[in-house]
């Protein structure tokens, strides 16, 4: 059998083996009260377990009701919830050196560096749990949701998801933005096969270029060409990021994001109105000006996609601006 440590021998630094009573001591989980977060000392090697000791700053840190109890073998069991704490041994009287108060200096100090990197991990530990079911619980509400759409719409109006089976005839294409407060099936009371939807950041629309806005003039293009829409809508709205963004952008300022400033300059020619005929008025005023005029400048990118202009000719395609307020709950449109 090991020889028991003298109750005043040199102080154990990480790495030193534990003895017997001193394992008894931390018990069978190995937990102790630590400012703020329970600590589980198990979940480190039994070597990697170190005292603090009394009188150092950070037992004078923890509070009262935290501290190791004499009368309960050195241990404090605490509310749910309070942090555990090693059990510091008696302190040690002496001059600095080999065995006095330079050694149980450099044992608090490694002890504390410890602890709060046991401390953090835990702490990370926690978060990452939490988003974890978080992002489990978004996918089950996915799942439910849509179980309740079978249940109320779908089962329950065959006459309108029969005929989608075979094929679509939307008679509107709508742009509209990405922002989640606005949805235009919902706003607008459309039913499923009455529209072609397209949503970006602030529903611009930008000019014909067969390289670089590929996407949305695919999908102008077979609006008009395939699906032969009627009416092409363009929604603004209210309180809208990117139409804020775009005002706030400054010449010669580097971007922050990779996309976002590039997208929203699409509505440069209306920033550039706006600050022109009401350079007095306030950011916000300025900015619900622009979401309008913003629609406006998406209107006439429109009529540069050649199969538009000929529809627009033809009459058998027709343009209009919108705006939703869901501030005020209002909508307006206008056609250019």
């Amino acid at each position: 059998m090991a020889p028991q440590p003298r109750r005043h021998a040199r102080p154990r630094l990480p790495g030193a083996p534990i003895s017997r009573r001193s394992r008894r001591r931390l018990g069978p989980l190995g937990a102790r009260w630590v400012s703020g977060v329970r600590v589980y000392l198990s979940i480190c090697p039994v070597q990697e377990h170190v005292p603090v000791w009394t009188g150092s700053p950070f037992h004078a840190s923890i509070r009262p009701a935290a501290r190791p109890s004499t009368a309960r073998g050195g241990e404090q069991a605490g509310k749910e919830g309070e942090p555990l704490l090693p059990v510091p041994p008696p302190p040690i009287k002496g001059p600095p050196g080999r065995h006095g108060r330079g050694s149980s200096s450099t044992a608090n100090q490694a002890f504390l560096l410890q602890s709060s990197q046991i401390l953090e991990n835990q702490r990370s530990t926690h978060l990452l749990l939490h988003r974890t079911k978080a992002m489990a619980d978004a996918v089950e509400r996915l799942k439910t949701g849509f179980e309740q759409f079978k249940a109320d719409v779908y089962d329950k109006k065959p006459e309108l998801f029969e005929p989608l089976k075979a094929h679509q005839s939307p008679k509107y294409m709508v742009f509209a933005c990405s922002d989640s407060r606005v949805c235009p099936s919902v706003t607008l009371g459309l039913q499923p096969g009455e529209a072609f939807a397209v949503r970006n950041i602030a529903s611009m629309v930008p000019p014909y270029d067969k390289t670089k806005y590929a996407g949305v003039g695919s999908a102008i293009e077979y609006a008009v060409c395939a699906l032969k829409v009627e009416v092409i809508v363009v929604i603004g709205h209210s309180c809208c990021g990117g139409i804020k963004a775009l005002l706030s952008l400054q010449d010669g300022e580097a971007d922050k994001f990779h996309f976002v400033e590039d997208w929203v300059r699409i509505g440069a020619p209306a920033k550039a109105k706006v600050q022109a005929d009401h350079a007095s008025a306030a950011f916000e005023d300025q900015c619900s000006i622009l979401e309008k005029e913003a629609v406006n400048v998406s209107l006439e990118n429109l009529k540069t996609y050649p199969f538009v202009k000929e529809g627009l000719e033809k009459g058998t395609l027709k343009l209009v601006g919108g705006h939703y307020d869901f501030v005020s709950g209002k909508f307006e449109t206008w056609e250019p």
